[in-house]
């Protein structure tokens, strides 16, 4: 029987309901709970241990080092993890983890709920029990379980608040089709022979996210000269679109990043299809000023790709070849 390791760090699975239906209180032990779901104990043999208990949206990158350094001290010991975290920033910590793992033979699985796993109507036994079997088989990737589907974790984004169908990887198959019979995708990533993953701990935090909007004045920016800044993920329009004309010009603060040695990388605000730089004439400027393009990657992927490639190299040149080629299948290559 195989052995999976569940990690809790908090997150709606782990809350208490309270009298008052709206809110939700402290968080409770797992193990106790584990032994009075049966399908379990036939499925694995399990082990659970809280690192943490914290709201997703307090999680930071220290979190995420807490979370690798676990999984390698029980890396050998394992034959699956399963994570238990928050949605909010599950598509965040999923897809930092990817990065920090590649090489991976074992797979790590993230799943959580909408719903406290003790509310009488709640999505958490199910999403748990899934993901404990997905832990089970031979998927060397970090992946989200979620609703009886598995996504691949760099390529996911939480789309709903109050849907049990909370997740979604728009431009990645799914991994498996949990249902009557698991199906499980021919796009599932192969592990390296004899390979153990890269265990990576030094993620930088000097990233920063600008969503463009009409009526978005660059000149409001004080961070060209902040030199705790790196890089720039810039959400724009359509396939990398923005103003090119006009007083809200976005050109002139490109030039300015770039003369400050900042990298920027231009995604989309759309969630499905990949950024084309080239279509139109924002891009083709953009890119005459060394912006790159984040291709089909989701933002989450954006941000916390820059984060590992930051902590790995200095060369800002190799950052952004790194950044424009797939390390765990979080882009497709003709983006």
């Amino acid at each position: 029987m195989k052995r999976i390791y569940i990690l809790e760090t908090g997150g709606t699975i782990m809350m208490e309901p309270s009298a008052n239906s709206t809110r939700v209180e402290e968080s409770f032990n797992l193990s106790g709970l584990i032994e009075t779901i049966p399908e379990v104990s036939r499925m694995a043999e399990i082990t659970t241990e809280r690192l943490f208990s914290e709201d997703s949206s307090s999680l930071y990158s220290y979190h995420w080092v807490e979370i690798v350094n676990k999984i390698r001290e029980l890396y050998d010991q394992a034959d699956g993890f399963v994570i238990l975290h928050g949605t909010d920033t599950m598509a965040y910590t999923a897809s930092a983890v990817s990065f920090a793992l590649q090489g991976l033979t074992k797979p790590v699985i993230f799943t959580g709920s909408q719903v406290p796993l003790r509310n009488i109507r709640s999505d958490a036994r199910r999403n748990l029990i899934n993901a404990i079997e997905m832990a089970t088989y031979n998927i060397p990737e970090v992946a989200i379980c979620f609703n009886d589907q598995l996504y691949r974790g760099n390529c996911t984004t939480k789309i709903s608040i109050g849907d049990f169908d909370a997740f979604e990887s728009p431009n990645c198959h799914h991994l498996a089709e949990i249902g009557v019979q698991i199906s499980l995708s021919k796009y599932i990533l192969t592990a390296p022979p004899e390979s153990q993953p890269e265990f990576f701990t030094h993620f930088r935090d000097n990233v920063h996210l600008i969503k463009l909007y009409p009526g978005f004045n660059p000149n409001n920016l004080k961070i060209i000269d902040n030199p705790h800044i790196e890089a720039l993920v810039i959400e724009a329009f359509g396939t990398g679109n923005f103003p090119v004309k006009g007083p809200y010009n976005l050109l002139p603060f490109l030039e300015a990043c770039t003369s400050h040695k900042k990298i920027v990388a231009i995604t989309s605000q759309a969630v499905y299809d990949s950024v084309q730089l080239e279509t139109y004439e924002g891009g083709r400027r953009a890119l005459d000023h060394g912006v790159i393009s984040a291709g089909d990657m989701t933002t989450e992927a954006c941000l916390t790709k820059f984060a590992y490639l930051l902590g790995k190299y200095d060369d800002p040149e190799t950052i952004k070849q790194e950044f424009q080629r797939p390390l765990c299948g979080e882009r497709n290559n003709s983006g």
